[in-house]
């Protein structure tokens, strides 16, 4: 098998209609056929590269390409974000009267679909505590449809066992759904551990450079068809121009991730035992309660890490206002330092309640480190401590 960055520039080769060596993108709407069973063909070919770019395109298959294979999953699917992706999934997974378990340490977008979104649909929903893995049997029901796992977590970075909990799910026939956003198929490999689905935020690290929003979904052919038939009815359809910058994002992934990786680390080991810093969250110390567990299922930690600080709420709106290089933003994954304050983003999306249930502390702040300079990424924070 090809090692990753040969993957990334490669695997795509079959699906590429031109003989270009830099991908054309492929800006159309529709494409016409030879006659009419090429068009009746074209019409109903799950994940289509040539008939409507709602129904598929060029481009689309040759991101889904890449990242199947990055992923060790037999197919792929883009969509406009990673919210399209997750509810699409949803949507066609369950229907009113079934049951969907999460994690209480989970993105507020996810947090929402399963507070908000999935109960007025008539589907119920489970949080528990993910670093449990004896808490998702416990929440089992006869109905229960999908396990929506995210690993590490955001924003406090808890680690899921995702070898006993998929094995758990599958004992039960049960669906599992994991988000690899934060590790991406450089850290991990959910299929590899027995996960049904995977799903990413493509906007993060996947396209690397924070201007595209896209969704990715990575799992078997029948489940990604069976998907991508809702898909066509919320028209959650990316873009191709967005398809061809994300491509080209996927082709640098491995390169990029090796710095986020040695960032994430640094940044975690420089504020451990800092006196303005109660507490850092990244499965890459030893000190993280998970790290064991971490290091079985991953082989790198990722560039974002949580940090308490002791000041509370104050203390962390003026340490982001003193950073120099990473900007107050809500996103992550890009070569350019971000920070975020997830008890003030997060007001608009959980109540003070599911805020306070989350376990997300009002002095918490959680830091993207992008691929500059590790000494002065460093540096940088450890002045805005003072």
């Amino acid at each position: 098998m090809s090692g990753s960055s040969t993957v990334a520039i490669h695997a795509d080769r079959d699906v590429q209609p031109s003989r270009a060596v830099a991908p054309p993108i492929y800006q159309t709407a529709a494409f016409w056929a030879e006659d009419a069973e090429q068009f009746a063909h074209a019409a109903v070919e799950p994940r289509g590269k040539d008939f409507y770019t709602r129904y598929g395109n060029p481009n689309h298959a040759q991101v889904a390409a890449v990242v199947a294979e990055l992923e060790h999953t037999e197919a792929a699917m883009v969509t406009a974000s990673g919210m399209a992706a997750l509810t699409t999934a949803v949507l066609a997974l369950v229907s009113a009267g079934d049951h969907v378990i999460g994690q209480r340490s989970t993105y507020g977008g996810t947090a929402s679909v399963l507070l908000n979104l999935l109960p007025r649909l008539g589907v119920s929903t489970t949080q528990v505590d993910q670093t449990d893995p004896a808490a998702f049997e416990r929440a089992l029901t006869p109905r229960t449809r999908v396990l929506l796992l995210e690993s590490p977590s955001n924003p406090l970075l808890q680690v899921t066992d995702l070898r006993a909990v998929s094995a758990l799910a599958r004992a039960h026939g049960v669906l599992t759904l994991a988000d690899n956003t934060f590790a991406t198929p450089l850290n991990q490999r959910p299929a590899d551990l027995g996960i049904d689905l995977v799903w990413h935020s493509a906007t993060k690290y996947l396209n690397g450079h924070s201007d595209v929003s896209a969704g990715v979904l990575a799992g078997p052919a029948e489940l990604l068809d069976r998907i991508w038939d809702v898909a066509l009815l919320t028209g959650a359809t990316l873009g191709p121009f967005d398809a061809w910058l994300l491509l080209r994002g996927l082709r640098t992934l491995p390169l990029r991730m090796a710095r986020h990786n040695a960032n994430g680390q640094a940044l975690a080991e420089a504020l451990t035992d800092h006196p303005a810093v109660a507490r850092v969250h990244y499965p890459g110390l030893p000190s993280h309660p998970q790290h064991a567990l971490a290091g079985s299922q991953m082989s790198g930690f990722g560039g974002v890490l949580a940090v308490e600080l002791t000041g509370g709420f104050a203390a962390a709106d003026a340490f982001l206002g003193r950073l120099r290089y990473a900007r107050r933003s809500a996103s992550l994954g890009g070569v350019e330092s971000l920070a975020v304050h997830p008890a003030a983003m997060w007001r608009g999306m959980l109540s003070e309640e599911q805020l306070a249930a989350s376990g997300v502390a009002p002095g918490l702040v959680r830091l993207a480190a992008g691929t500059e300079d590790t000494a002065d990424l460093v540096a940088d924070v450890l002045t805005a401590l003072h």
